[in-house]
């Protein structure tokens, strides 16, 4: 079949790689793409949020599968609008209409639906724009650390999480403000702090069936040891060692299970992914977010872990058949390591020419903030690259992605040298 990907990310990279490996895809392309993908099909230059365009071009090019990769074109009502148009109502799509998206979209509707449907999560209090005065007193009713979320999307990097109280109130004060993140920040969420270790869990969903994919932890802070401040992810593992068989029959049962039993009492259809970010306080998982997609770098580490046809996965996803499927996951441990443009999350510079990608051999090296400029791959996005390495335990796969890392270079390139580190003392 004729497969549309939507999206230009590292995310997107990692999931063209592996829908071009299935049988079921004739022509593979990506709107708009990078670099990267362009390897794997035909970049399109349409932009992700130009419905319009990206209709028009299914039916040019007899479109039969449309993958959304991003966040955004899906709040924004991507498939509303397909499904709206009569000549584009027959394409199956993968990823939710608006209605489900918002679970992502709006951080507020989704801690409401948590707790309509009895879902663990963290504790919270929602401040609007003219309730500064009312958010600032909370703090001081509060123990740190604060955890402080913008409600709308914030491209991954719209949550404080601070022990400092004068910083929680500048921080707060820009959100509600509209200077720290636009609209996305005027109205927030105050949560309860959860203490315990992250991971990241993956569903593809038609709705009622539903495939768990490999899981994975990712590294938020751009420094090593966790330090300094959020950005869009610098590395991931999967899998996650203390995911094991007990933890993840919580998972299902208390999480997983009442989220799309909760979608189909509200009459919310829902096809595609659904990212859980959860964390494990004493061996209970604790929802902390939901996200309508996969994660960026966590896609990277995940899709070389899946031996089953992944567009036979997608279309049973997207036309409703996805019930009793089961899915192959390799033993094989994956590290991703992220490289970034030197200032990032900050300003950092463009157009830096990207030497060695020819180099790397054993590791798998996905784009996300690259294109092609007179003739060389150059840099274009905060996060430049995502290297992964495979290897029979958590050791073998950094030393074959930091071996990967290592082959590559630009003017002002930057890279954590510790992911997987801290979870070593689980083996």
């Amino acid at each position: 079949m004729n497969i549309l990907l939507v999206g230009s990310g590292g995310r997107e990279h990692a999931l063209a790689w592996k829908i071009r490996q299935s049988s079921r895809c004739r022509q593979l392309y990506i709107a708009p793409g990078n670099a990267g993908t362009a390897r794997e099909g035909i970049n399109v230059s349409i932009p992700a949020d130009d419905f319009p365009a990206l209709a028009d071009f299914c039916l040019k090019e007899q479109i039969q599968l449309v993958v959304v990769g991003p966040e955004a074109p899906l709040v924004a009502g991507l498939r509303d609008y397909f499904e709206q148009r009569t000549d584009t109502q027959h394409i199956a799509i993968v990823g939710p209409g608006k209605a489900g998206a918002r679970l992502e979209g709006s951080k507020n509707f989704s801690k409401a639906f948590m707790l309509r449907h009895h879902i663990p999560t963290a504790r919270a209090r929602t401040f609007s724009s003219s309730q500064l005065n009312e958010a600032l007193a909370y703090l001081d009713e509060i123990p740190s650390p604060y955890v402080i979320k913008a409600d709308g999307l914030a491209a991954g990097k719209g949550v404080i999480i601070t022990s400092d109280k004068r910083e929680a109130s500048h921080e707060l004060t820009l959100m509600l403000s509209g200077e720290k993140f636009g609209n996305a920040g005027t109205t927030v969420l105050i949560e309860e702090h959860l203490s315990g270790i992250e991971l990241s869990v993956f569903i593809l969903t038609d709705g009622t069936g539903y495939v768990i994919l490999p899981e994975a932890k990712d590294y938020k802070r751009i420094g090593d040891g966790d330090t300094g401040p959020n950005t869009g992810g610098m590395g991931a593992v999967s899998p996650v060692p203390f995911a094991d068989t007990v933890f993840m029959k919580k998972v299902e049962e208390r999480i997983i299970l009442p989220t799309l039993r909760g979608l189909q009492s509200e009459n919310i259809s829902y096809r595609g992914f659904i990212f859980i970010g959860l964390m494990n306080v004493k061996g209970n998982p604790y929802v902390i977010e939901y996200n309508c997609r996969m994660g960026d770098p966590e896609t990277q580490a995940v899709m070389p872990r899946i031996e089953s046809d992944l567009v036979d996965l997608l279309w049973k996803t997207a036309t409703g058949t996805l019930d009793k499927t089961s899915i192959r996951i390799s033993p094989l441990t994956a590290v991703t390591v992220v490289m970034a443009a030197g200032g990032y999350p900050g300003d950092f510079k463009k157009n830096n020419v990207i030497n060695g990608l020819d180099k790397v051999s054993n590791a798998l090296c996905f784009h996300a903030g690259t294109k092609q400029l007179n003739g060389n791959v150059v840099t274009q996005g905060g996060r430049v690259l995502a290297v992964t390495g495979m290897g029979n335990n958590l050791d073998e796969a950094r030393k074959t992605a930091y071996s990967g890392v290592s082959e590559i270079s630009w003017t002002d390139a930057y890279f954590r040298k510790d992911i997987g580190m801290d979870i070593l003392r689980y083996y």
